[in-house]
């Protein structure tokens, strides 16, 4: 079996040992490559093509939204997971529009980065679970103030289905193969439930699909 290719991009050089530590104790894993900023891992990424780029979203020279955006631009078929200590929506939202697939808070690498590795290699997004609490801590307090109700009941099972597998990462080709529709008709909820939830694009249509637990 082909080894999971993995990046790894910090600046301070005791986390990166750490991070390097449990990609290693994973019999699929390999570390391809160590990166201190964040124009030194674009370079390494460009050079190596990891199939993952583990990124601190601060670091010098370049920041970890940018390094991730040029990555994004330059090497599709490479994820990346941001890792943070901030938990606040507007970085993970930030994270996404840079094209993060995964975003992880640093006092949980240790125990969620196998895990996350794995899940952005499968194409799905993943967030730490304290992320994923707070960000739906936020959204119930959100609807609470303003007496709203949940948009997500309005949503029919089908726009359920496409939302779930669009959050996921997959392409509206890939949810009509998944489902037996048409491209048009896929696109069609999609804009539909997108309209209904009022949201504007797909991060943000993903940061509503971890706040309500439709993907992890």
């Amino acid at each position: 079996m082909t080894p999971i290719r993995v990046l790894l991009a910090d600046d301070h050089t005791l986390i990166r040992a750490g991070l390097r530590m449990v990609v290693v104790s994973q019999p699929d894993f390999t570390v391809v490559g160590e990166a201190s900023d964040g124009r030194e891992a674009v370079a390494l990424a460009e050079q190596l093509e990891p199939d993952v780029v583990v990124m601190d979203i601060g670091m010098p020279s370049l920041n970890g939204i940018e390094a991730c955006r040029q990555i994004h631009d330059s090497l599709p078929g490479t994820q990346v997971i941001m890792l943070s200590m901030h938990s606040d929506e507007g970085y993970v939202l930030r994270a996404l529009k840079a094209g993060a697939k995964g975003y992880m808070l640093k006092d949980s690498a240790e125990a969620d980065l196998a895990g996350a590795i794995r899940a952005v290699t499968a194409g799905k997004s993943f967030f730490s679970p304290a992320v994923s609490k707070i960000l739906l801590e936020d959204y119930m307090r959100k609807l609470k103030r303003t007496g709203a109700e949940d948009s997500f009941d309005l949503l029919s099972p089908r726009e359920r289905e496409v939302l779930q597998l669009v959050a996921e990462g997959k392409s509206s080709k890939e949810v009509a193969n998944l489902l037996s529709l048409s491209v048009y008709t896929v696109e069609t909820h999609r804009a539909k439930l997108m309209q209904k939830l009022n949201l504007h694009n797909i991060p943000e249509l993903i940061l509503y699909a971890v706040r309500k637990g439709v993907i992890s």
